[in-house]
C-alpha cells in the first residue's frame, strides 16, 4: 500500500505544483501566482502527494480563498494517472472541511461546462448551477458554470460532510495509507 499525504503547500513545492498545473489546467497560474497563494492568509493551497521510491510526488492540488463568509474554490486538479480513485473527492472534501472550520457560510467555484466528471463530483456535494460565465477560460474560450453551495455553517451540512469523510476514507484506504497534516 502506498502512503498518501495531504497538506498545505510549501514554497519549495512550487515548481512541482506548476508542472502539475500545466498538465491539468494548461498552465492556468504562474509560479509567482502559486507563491502568492502559499503566502496569503486568505488562501489555502493544498497538495496531495503519493510516496514513490521513498519520496513524495505531488499528484493533486486544490485551492480555496476565504472571501467574507464565502469559500471560493479556485483550483481542483488530479494528475491524469490518478483519476477515478476518489482523490479529487478527497481534495474537495478537505477544502470544504477547512471552510467549515473557518465558519464560512457558502462555497462557490467555476467549472468548464463540458467537464461532466467534475460536475458530477460537485453535484454530489450539493453544489448547484447559479449561472454561466461566457468565454471564462481565456486560453480555450470555454464557458464556465458558476456553482454555489449554501449552508456550510449549518449542522445538516456538517453531518453530511462527516459522512462523506467516512466514505472517502473507506474508499481511499483500500489502496492508500492516508496521512493528513496541517
Amino acid at each position: 500500500m502506498k502512503l498518501l499525504r495531504i497538506r498545505p503547500a510549501i514554497v519549495e513545492e512550487v515548481p512541482e505544483i506548476s508542472a502539475l498545473d500545466r498538465l491539468c489546467f494548461n498552465g492556468i497560474w504562474t509560479e509567482a501566482g502559486y507563491r502568492r497563494e502559499i503566502k496569503s492568509d486568505k488562501s489555502i493551497l493544498l497538495t496531495l502527494s503519493v510516496e514513490e521510491n521513498a519520496e513524495f510526488k505531488i499528484i493533486g492540488i486544490g485551492c480555496s480563498w476565504s472571501i467574507l463568509e464565502e469559500a471560493h474554490i479556485t483550483l481542483l486538479g488530479i494528475h491524469p494517472d490518478y483519476h477515478r480513485q476518489g482523490l479529487g473527492t478527497l481534495l474537495l472534501y478537505t477544502l470544504l472541511k477547512d471552510a467549515v472550520a473557518q465558519k464560512l457560510e457558502r462555497a462557490t467555484l467555476e467549472v468548464v461546462t463540458s467537464n461532466e466528471v467534475a460536475m458530477s463530483l460537485y453535484e454530489k456535494f450539493g453544489f448547484t448551477v447559479a449561472g454561466t460565465r461566457k468565454n471564462y477560460y481565456p486560453k480555450t474560450g470555454a464557458d464556465a458554470f458558476i456553482l454555489w453551495r449554501d449552508g456550510l455553517d449549518k449542522p445538516d451540512f456538517q453531518r453530511e460532510l462527516k459522512g462523506w469523510g467516512d466514505q472517502i476514507r473507506d474508499r481511499i484506504s483500500q489502496k492508500y495509507l492516508c496521512q493528513f497534516s496541517n
